[in-house]
């Protein structure tokens, strides 16, 4: 039998000051986002928050979305 190929997503993570924790949003799923105080419960969370998207969807294509790295860095003026 074939293996089973598992999609990827990308899943872009943000501190949030106020929340004092993580946000996790998929842009390749509109509006699926999630959010944890570590970035491993936020990934968790998003992994979570990503099957139940794709199963509400109905079996939906994924957008293709480039992969990209990406940082960002504070610039003191």
């Amino acid at each position: 039998m074939p293996e089973r190929t598992r999609a990827k997503v990308l899943v872009n993570l943000i501190y949030d000051k106020d929340y004092k924790g993580y946000v996790a949003e998929v842009p390749q799923l509109p509006g699926c986002m999630s959010q944890g105080k570590t970035a491993e419960a936020a990934l968790k969370n998003a992994r979570k928050a990503i099957r139940v998207y794709l199963r509400e969807a109905g079996g939906r294509r994924l957008r293709e979305v480039p992969e990209v790295i990406t940082s960002q860095i504070e610039v003191r003026l």
